[in-house]
């Protein structure tokens, strides 16, 4: 999680939420990202969709049964259905985000019974680190107008 909080703080330099994500399989770390919507005007540039992007070409296959996605932020609707497509293994996220997660706060897409895979979760993983990076980030954007 420590890893993904520095890119968190890469993608605040770029002036876009300071999101970071990892996917590890083993001991190995497969994939980096942190958000670049800014960056790209990509609306789907999110950490996770670019780590699972780069996950998948990296291991020549979209199934990540083995893998461990480690977030600063808990995933919303979009990237919680990639993982159900990429049939993530397992997800470790730090911060909630009562506005918009979808692993437990407002939805719980990877625990649905009837979709095609469920994905394990962790939460609150060096949470309050997490948090204030984002609480930091927006008091600065409202600041700054």
């Amino acid at each position: 999680m420590r890893i993904a909080l520095g890119l968190a703080a890469a993608a605040e330099e770029s002036h876009d939420v300071p999101v970071g994500a990892i996917i590890v399989v083993g001991d190995e770390i497969v994939a980096r990202a942190f958000n670049e919507k800014e960056r790209t005007g990509d609306p789907t540039a999110h950490a996770e969709m670019l780590a699972i992007r780069r996950a998948a070409q990296r291991l020549g296959t979209w199934r990540l049964n083995d893998a461990t996605m480690y977030v600063t932020l808990e995933p919303c609707a979009m990237c919680a259905g990639a993982m159900i497509q990429a049939r993530l293994g397992r997800l470790v996220f730090g911060a909630f985000d009562p506005k918009a997660g979808a692993a437990g706060s407002v939805l719980d897409i990877l625990d649905v019974p009837w979709l095609n895979h469920r994905v394990k979760v962790k939460s609150g993983v060096l949470e309050a680190e997490c948090s204030q990076l984002l609480s930091s980030f927006f008091s600065q954007m409202r600041r700054d107008g």
